[in-house]
């Protein structure tokens, strides 16, 4: 995976041929800022299809904008602004009416059964219980705000840098921490109420879950949400952290996000090759 600087690097090298007409360079250009956007709307709608059409919407609007670069800001920090922008005005989105907030999230949880585990079934539960972990944690994010979520993921479990995050959100860097902040210590409240990996005397398990949500017939082992094949993860986007995103005892649940993995596999099939070969989107690239 490339870093940030070398993103960078290579996407002002290619944004002139792309503004003299070079559909090359513009594929290109897409393909190094595709896997973060699609990543991002993945988390954020906790829907492939809905975070591919979103991530259609923000690519449109890049290609479109793109003469409108002057290179005041980086050109991943202009990107990323298109998406918050993109996001917070976009339609809602089915996930983000499901529940009314923590507290209604939590008497859902709490009304799944949790049946005792054999130690044998322990071992069988493995990749159950993580669709479940990752089920319910993708879920408390739909229980935030879309600028709370955007915050929280852009800021915390991406660990975008806290200076790009403000440009990001058109804010001052201390806003920024503070709208950061207190995101962070609502959801954290939250998983240290309910959480059983959190606090061990919580009830709350997830390998007892999966196994109730199986016998239910609302889990199944071949139809996991995010799919085990991406074998990438939230942290490895998170490896260049240019200041500290978290105090220590805040890491412990930001680390629980950033094992949920990420889409790796952006080859010609992908969102990139849709646009560019679609020829009603076109004019777009005059």
């Amino acid at each position: 995976m490339k870093t940030s600087e070398q993103i960078e690097h290579q996407s002002q090298l290619l944004i002139p041929r792309v503004k003299q007409g070079s559909k090359d360079a513009l594929e290109e250009l897409i393909r190094l800022h595709e896997p973060f956007i699609f990543n991002v709307a993945w988390k954020y709608t906790n829907d492939q299809d809905e975070a591919k059409d979103l991530t259609q919407e923000v690519l449109i609007k890049v290609m479109t904008k793109l003469d409108s670069f002057e290179g005041a800001s980086s050109f991943r920090t202009w990107v990323y602004r298109i998406l918050v922008n993109q996001f917070l005005q976009t339609k809602r989105r089915p996930m983000e009416d499901r529940w009314q907030g923590f507290e209604d999230f939590a008497n859902g949880l709490n009304a799944i059964p949790s049946p005792e585990l054999l130690p044998d079934e322990e071992e069988e539960q493995i990749l159950r219980t993580k669709t479940a972990r990752t089920r319910c944690m993708s879920g408390m994010l739909m229980c935030l705000t879309r600028e709370q979520r955007l915050i929280y993921l852009i800021g915390d479990v991406f660990n975008i840098d806290h200076a790009v995050g403000a440009e990001i959100f058109g804010l001052s860097k201390d806003n920024y921490r503070q709208k950061l902040s207190r995101t962070r210590k609502e959801f954290h409240a939250f998983m240290n109420r309910q959480c059983g990996l959190v606090k061990l005397e919580n009830p709350c398990r997830c390998s007892k879950k999966a196994k109730a949500m199986e016998a239910a017939g609302k889990m199944q082992t071949n139809a996991r949400l995010f799919d085990p094949k991406y074998s990438a993860t939230i942290a490895k986007y998170a490896l260049e952290v240019a200041d500290e995103v978290a105090d220590i005892v805040d890491r412990k649940y930001i680390e629980f996000f950033q094992k949920h993995p990420t889409k790796e596999d952006f080859n010609a099939t992908t969102i990139v090759h849709e646009l560019l070969e679609d020829p009603d989107l076109h004019r777009h690239f005059s």
